[in-house]
């Protein structure tokens, strides 16, 4: 299969030349394939590195937001009450949500799943449905995440050492301070089960100023002495973005020289950490679209051009350069932090890649164009945005 006159990210033109689910060659551009591209620019497949397929209610009726107040706490307690109520499973849910992020073109995500002492594996158990089920098509990496702490929901510790030996792949944790009020408390038992298990964390931290620096400084030293460099990612760290530049440079290098990863979804309503510093200080950064029509959040679709774009909004990227390193977060960046292997367009390389009407990377982001083909092992999935049966 040769997929003609391709036009990649670095703007040179190629035939791609496919066999056995792998791309077999990268040949002059010509116009003897077997599908024309007609110089449309082909993007590696875009990657989530933050999202929770277990909590959306995409498909279902509308389900207003029912928190009282703004507060992580709130919600936390609102959503208690709208997952108890549901009917359908989230297996179901989840589903559809693969489904649409697939046809906008992703095909690896981070899926951080809850647990706590209301739901035990329940949702775990959901998800990997999920994951078997799309294991063709997208890959998922689970997240054991104590949505509702580890302290103030007693039984949780246990549960995420359960959630590990079932098929989680990493630990998630969530405001050791701001929710559960005790820091060492909250981080004792995540460390010991990572190390005992060689598994990474990805730990929600939404606390700002000092005190949420002061976390990620724990963390990240933590991490050090743990031996889980490279392992550990922190998403949101709004802290990041709410304390002086200073601050922000000096525990870039502590993030940098433990290997500790930041994750940004480009928040609306909070601070966002600073990219371009943090990145220049050697801090792997990456992107993520968390919240989907769900009980947190009425917004959000999954597509990652789109999540690049509002990433760039926020951060107040206007040059090419810029814009290539939003998409960097939503590509290669997420996919080193996911340790997704031989990523990327290359001869020997798998035969994955997104194709869309636009001539450049940046125009890519600005515009988020429908994806006119998803190919996935050689085979076209997705065409005009839509799933194939």
């Amino acid at each position: 299969m040769r997929f003609a006159n391709a036009t990649l990210p670095d703007g040179s033109k190629h035939d791609i030349e496919v066999s056995g689910g792998r791309i077999a060659a990268l040949l002059p551009a010509s116009d003897a394939g077997d599908l024309d591209l007609e110089g449309a620019l082909v993007l590696p497949p875009l990657v989530d590195g933050h999202i929770h397929l277990d909590k959306t209610l995409l498909g279902l009726p509308w389900v207003p937001n029912q928190a009282t107040g703004n507060q992580v706490a709130d919600r936390i307690e609102a959503e208690r009450k709208v997952r108890a109520a549901r009917t359908v499973p989230e297996s179901e849910t989840g589903a559809n949500l693969v489904r649409q992020v697939v046809a906008s073109g992703t095909l690896h995500m981070r899926s951080h799943v809850d647990i706590d002492n209301q739901l035990g594996l329940k949702n775990l158990h959901e998800i990997l449905k999920v994951r078997e089920r799309f294991s063709g098509l997208v890959t998922i990496q689970i997240v054991a995440f104590p949505q509702s702490g580890i302290l103030r929901s007693p039984g949780t510790a246990d549960l995420l050492a359960a959630a590990m030996a079932e098929g989680a792949d990493l630990l998630g944790g969530l405001d050791p301070v701001g929710i559960d009020g005790d820091l060492d408390g909250h981080l004792d038992p995540l460390f010991a089960i990572a190390e005992q298990r060689g598994a990474g964390i990805d730990i929600h931290l939404h606390d700002g100023g000092e005190g949420g620096l002061a976390q990620i400084e724990v963390i990240a030293t933590r991490t050090r002495a743990a031996g889980l460099q490279g392992k550990v990612a922190i998403s949101h760290a709004f802290a990041l973005g709410s304390i002086p530049t200073v601050s922000a440079a000096r525990t870039a290098d502590l993030l940098a020289e433990t290997g500790v990863a930041i994750m940004s979804h480009g928040p609306g309503g909070a601070a966002i950490p600073p990219i371009k510093l943090l990145r220049e200080h050697g801090v792997k950064v990456f992107g993520g679209s968390d919240n989907i029509r769900d009980a947190w959040s009425p917004f959000g679709n999954g597509d990652m051009l789109e999540r690049a774009m509002m990433i760039g909004y926020r951060a107040n990227f206007r040059h090419d350069d810029e814009l290539a390193l939003a998409f960097d977060m939503v590509t290669a960046a997420a996919a080193e932090v996911l340790g997704i292997a031989h990523y990327g367009i290359a001869a020997g390389g798998p035969a994955d890649f997104v194709v869309v009407e636009a001539q450049s990377v940046a125009e890519a982001v600005a515009t988020r164009p429908r994806r006119k083909l998803v190919v996935k092992s050689g085979k076209v999935v997705a065409r005009d945005g839509a799933l194939l049966a």
